[in-house]
């Protein structure tokens, strides 16, 4: 097994890597500066074309890492299924798929398709009976296009399996098995975990040519995250979250219970003090996850209160802080936990609430992390600003989308040049097939959905409602 630490990468220079004059200059103006240490360790063994097993958290510059690899062994002027890439969740599906789509401007016209449940297998049989070079999707929807004979892998030289450990959570065992035995023998593959556990070693045995084994560390620069503890009674656990949310005021929050059963409790404090708080649960309907998710991303939700499940394969920019509302027994979650905020240069806050019975586990953090806890009291956290956390922006619903033909330009152009508000009222405008969501800052939101309703958006009637907890 080869363990590369961020400050020993072999090589941190996209340069000194096999690729096309035409995809470093893409890597560059994307802003690819250097390699992640997940980049620098996998990627000299994958351009060679050995499968490979890589522990990277989320975050890590993973996506990148196998991106290269497949755009590598694509023959563009093949107009067949060359790469399949199996995801865990539709979310982490649609983040791989637009970041493939980025990194592969350098050539002309890769066709990238996302195969994922939620969604009419109508539109995706027409779009694959138009053909694909490659398929990012989850292994479910996979196996019914693969059973249909809608989707066909006899060209495909690159298989990709994405938060491995996360699909084994879920119970996709047989079902990544049953698709790997239908690609052909002859391919590389390449598996990424953020963990390790029994049932990786036992895909590689199945389906894997001996494989290189990359790990890296999981730590991340001590200078970026500020991390806090405080110990807790269980009884005293959400209000604490409320004291620490009202004296640290971060703009977004991404706050990590252990079980369902308390998010919703702690949805339901911060909302009864009203605060803007979102649960994500696993068994949320696909449309009313993707409200949350386009809420919280948005910045019209200022805390997502989440599972690791239900959070896996999220990844936000710009997150302020995160809170550990139960700690969790497994170290290496914390580590990812806490790395989703401090990102790309920026500080981040890290607030942990522990109690006496989970001091054990706080013990393993601490081994891992290779340094003690800083605690602090309760006592110190002290409102800060007037009134609740508010976010500065509320979330507008248009039904209609991309199957109107309705763009982010139309809706910008409606709001400013019909109706005349400026660039900055208006925050990210996303468009799915169905939907638009956009949001505006608070204090024009009623009147902004209440004009809009009155006018056209492309010529067109629309029906639009202000999302509220």
């Amino acid at each position: 097994m080869t363990t590369v630490s961020p400050i020993d990468s072999p090589a941190a220079d996209f340069s000194q890597l096999p690729l096309t004059p035409a995809m470093l200059a893409n890597l560059q103006q994307l802003g690819y500066l250097s390699m992640t240490a997940i980049q620098a360790a996998s990627l000299p063994a994958a351009l060679l074309g050995k499968d490979i097993i890589a522990q990277a958290k989320t975050g890590s510059g993973k996506t990148a890492a196998f991106a290269l690899t497949l755009l590598s062994n694509l023959n563009p002027r093949r107009f067949a299924v060359q790469t399949l890439v199996l995801c865990p969740t539709r979310e982490l599906a649609d983040q791989v798929t637009t970041e493939i789509r980025r990194l592969a401007r350098a050539e002309d016209n890769i066709k990238v398709v996302t195969l994922c449940g939620g969604v009419p297998l109508r539109g995706q049989l027409a779009t694959l009976e138009h053909g694909a070079h490659i398929v990012v999707g989850t292994p479910g929807r996979i196996m019914d296009h693969l059973e249909r004979g809608s989707l066909q892998l006899e060209a495909m030289n690159t298989l990709v399996l994405d938060e491995a450990d996360r699909m084994l959570d879920m119970g996709f065992f047989d079902d990544i098995v049953k698709v790997a035995r239908q690609c052909p023998k002859e391919r590389q593959t390449l598996l990424f975990s953020a963990t390790y556990p029994e049932g990786i070693a036992k895909l590689a045995a199945q389906f894997m040519r001996e494989p290189v084994t990359v790990t890296v560390e999981a730590q991340h620069a001590g200078g970026q995250i500020e991390q806090r503890w405080y110990q807790v009674k269980d009884s005293e656990r959400l209000h604490a979250v409320s004291q620490l949310l009202l004296h640290f005021r971060p703009a977004s929050t991404l706050a990590f219970c252990n079980t369902k059963a308390q998010c919703r409790d702690l949805v339901a404090v911060l909302q009864a003090q009203g605060m803007s708080a979102l649960a994500l649960f696993g068994e949320l309907e696909q449309r009313e996850r993707d409200q949350v998710l386009v809420r919280f991303a948005n910045k019209s939700c200022s805390v997502l209160v989440a599972t690791d499940v239900a959070a896996r394969g999220l990844d936000i920019a710009s997150l302020a802080a995160v809170i550990n509302v139960d700690v969790t027994p497994d170290a290496e979650v914390h580590i990812h936990r806490i790395g989703r905020t401090g990102r790309a240069g920026e500080s981040g806050l890290a607030l942990n609430l522990a109690s006496m019975n989970e001091m054990g586990s706080v013990g393993k953090i601490e081994q891992l992390q290779g340094r003690e806890s800083e605690w602090h009291e309760l006592a110190e956290l002290v409102p800060t600003g007037k009134g609740p956390l508010m976010p500065a922006m509320v979330t507008l619903h248009i039904q209609g989308g991309r199957k109107e033909k309705i763009r982010p330009g139309d809706v910008l152009g409606a709001l400013t040049a019909d109706l005349g508000y400026t660039r900055e009222q208006i925050g990210k405008i996303n468009v799915n097939d169905w939907s638009t969501y956009v949001a505006v800052d608070r204090d024009i939101a009623e009147q902004v959905a209440s004009r809009l309703n009155d006018g056209r958006i492309k010529g067109k009637s629309v029906k639009v409602r202000v999302l509220e907890d």
